[in-house]
């Protein structure tokens, strides 16, 4: 394991983030409890993903590193228009609604942390980073209702339920997740985590 303090966070712009997508995606595939035999799809879907959220405006990745890739967060604001939130059941919390419409929601879509650097607060660390870095008062991410294991990871880094959203015709049921800036890390002191630029967003 590294000194928590000795992880370098750096953020990438687009260009440096397609450049190292082959990196990301190991990193993915070597995190991610995958069946065996099953690996190359599960590289291609985030492969998949990674590149639909990269056209998306403001698109933001963060890094870790020790200096070996050790972790990585990606997002984007969500619109004002809420239509991140399509498929919700029901009403959306009033607070959620509120920080949506005024431009304040930051939506964490990718968390990867490499096995050795496990329960050392990057995880934390890394999604205070992307909310802070653009001034979101509330983080929100999609969950598949059946990865209990992400569920749990995403409760033990202060994450709170508020719903499922359903997207025909797929079959999945995600669960919505929010976490207020600034929840469960005010107090950890390895916030101090040294943070690099390289490039513009």
């Amino acid at each position: 394991m590294t000194d928590p303090l000795r992880v370098w966070l750096n953020r990438l712009n687009r260009g440096q983030t397609e450049g190292r997508r082959d990196e990301l995606a190991d990193l993915y595939v070597r995190s991610c409890a995958t069946a065996p035999g099953w690996e190359h799809r599960s590289r291609e879907d985030f492969l998949l993903r990674l590149a639909g959220d990269i056209r998306r405006p403001q698109f933001a990745m963060l890094v870790a590193e020790t200096p070996v890739l050790a972790g990585c967060a990606f997002g984007f604001p969500v619109r004002p228009d809420g239509s991140w939130w399509s498929g919700f059941q029901g009403e959306l919390p009033p607070g959620v609604a509120r920080l949506t419409a005024s431009g304040e929601v930051f939506a964490i879509t990718g968390m990867v942390v490499h096995p050795d650097e496990r329960n050392r607060g990057l995880a934390r660390r890394m999604q205070e980073r992307l909310l802070t870095d653009h001034r979101a008062a509330l983080g929100a991410t999609l969950v598949d209702g059946v990865n209990r294991a992400a569920r749990s990871a995403f409760w033990s880094w202060g994450w709170q339920e508020i719903g499922e959203v359903h997207r025909p015709p797929g079959p999945t049921v995600l669960r919505a997740l929010v976490l207020r800036a600034g929840e469960r890390t005010a107090a950890d002191p390895a916030r101090r985590t040294r943070t690099r630029t390289r490039g513009p967003a």
